[in-house]
């Protein structure tokens, strides 16, 4: 009688330490899964550019990073860090930290100031008189307050640059024109990414669990 006792007391007490061990496991495990946050920088906004009223359509292989570039990129270069794909002209690929506008258009070889701006060949389109440059920015007027070239491009931001003698109307409906597509790219996996962040988040903070 005592020895079955006893057996069921060591049977049970080694029950109870492998149960606080898995239990134990999986709080650790879990508070890995939650905190898990990685370095890498991937995520995308909309704009445009018009030009007396016409939208550049950013033709040409120049103003897109190729997939194969991106895949076989092991340094970060100006190019990386904020770009275009697939010939949409009308999405941002930020994948560094604190990318501005400025930066951004110079890597589609244009210039961006605080009151102009220049196509690759050179071509200035200056502020004066009735020309501006108007900038909206997520719907806000920046036009002659804030200098756009030094402003971070952030997660969704939608930004309008319009040059010419534009009425507010004008304005509105070339803003409201430019497609709100950057969460889905947020969302999406990105076989083009020049961050090397391929995996989803959910792959990565299951990766990082062991």
């Amino acid at each position: 009688m005592a020895s079955k006792f006893l057996t069921r007391f060591v049977t049970a007490r080694w029950f109870i330490l492998l149960a606080g061990i898995i239990l134990g496991a999986i709080a650790i495990l879990g508070v890995r899964f939650v905190t898990y946050h990685t370095d890498a920088v991937h995520y995308h906004a909309n704009f445009a550019l018009y030009i007396n009223g016409q939208q550049e359509p950013f033709k040409g292989s120049q103003y897109y990073e190729e997939e194969a570039m991106c895949s076989i990129a092991t340094t970060v270069t100006p190019e990386t860090r904020a770009h275009m794909h697939d010939n949409i002209n009308d999405v941002v690929h930020v994948e560094d930290h604190a990318v501005t506008w400025g930066q951004f258009f110079a890597n589609l070889g244009w210039t961006l100031g605080p009151n102009f701006i220049a196509r690759p060949d050179g071509t200035i389109f200056a502020a004066q008189g009735d020309m501006k440059l108007n900038v909206l920015l997520n719907g806000q007027d920046h036009t002659g307050v804030n200098d756009i070239t030094n402003t971070v491009i952030n997660d969704e931001d939608k930004l309008l640059i319009s040059y010419g003698d534009e009425s507010s109307a004008s304005l509105q409906q070339q803003y409201h024109a430019i497609p709100s597509t950057a969460h889905h790219y947020d969302v999406t996996p990105d076989p083009a990414s020049c961050s090397g962040q391929t995996t989803s988040d959910f792959s990565q903070r299951m990766q990082h669990l062991f």
